[in-house]
């Protein structure tokens, strides 16, 4: 496979990756798999949920892929790259960006961010399986563009170092 169909079919494949996201969190999780998808609309002091075995139908597609396709670097390694780099991207922003699962990135100025996170946050409004919106992770409604220009971004303040009881009684070190 050539360098340019390799990239074609790993772009190709990261993209599809958005509509089929899309159609089965519509279709499947909030259909024949909600009882496992449920955990991920109610909060629940476990660091795990049901919803992560999914990673796991995921991650072992895309290993599958990769380890078959590894020898002669043909299709299917290819689009377990796609399939790969989609999920790594997926973590980043639905699990440590919106969901904040991993407290190293807080709240961000950028505008696509905060519309994401805008219509995240509307898709979880509904705590049931049915009457939910904004299915896909990366693609977002126009409206939320709007209203994320519109709401002013945080602002970010830095963090004071603590005052020792010395220095709040007026001495010097």
């Amino acid at each position: 496979m050539t360098t340019m169909a390799a990239v074609a079919t790993t772009t190709a494949t990261f993209l599809g990756m958005e509509f089929i996201a899309w159609f089965m969190h519509k279709f499947v999780l909030h259909g024949p798999l909600w009882f496992l998808h449920r955990s991920h609309h109610v909060r629940h002091p476990h660091r795990f949920e049901r919803n992560d075995f999914f990673f796991l139908f995921y991650g072992g597609l895309s290993a599958l892929l990769i380890v078959y396709g590894s020898p002669t670097k043909d299709f299917r390694f290819w689009i377990g790259v796609g399939i790969a780099a989609y999920g790594t991207l997926y973590f980043f922003v639905h699990d440590v960006l919106i969901h904040g699962r991993m407290r190293f990135w807080r709240k961000s100025r950028n505008t696509y961010l905060r519309a994401l996170n805008m219509a995240h946050k509307m898709h979880h409004k509904a705590t049931g399986r049915d009457n939910s919106e904004e299915f896909g992770l990366l693609w977002v409604s126009p409206r939320y563009f709007t209203l994320a220009m519109r709401k002013p971004a945080p602002t970010r303040k830095l963090r004071q170092p603590a005052m020792s009881g010395k220095q709040l009684e007026g001495e010097e070190k």
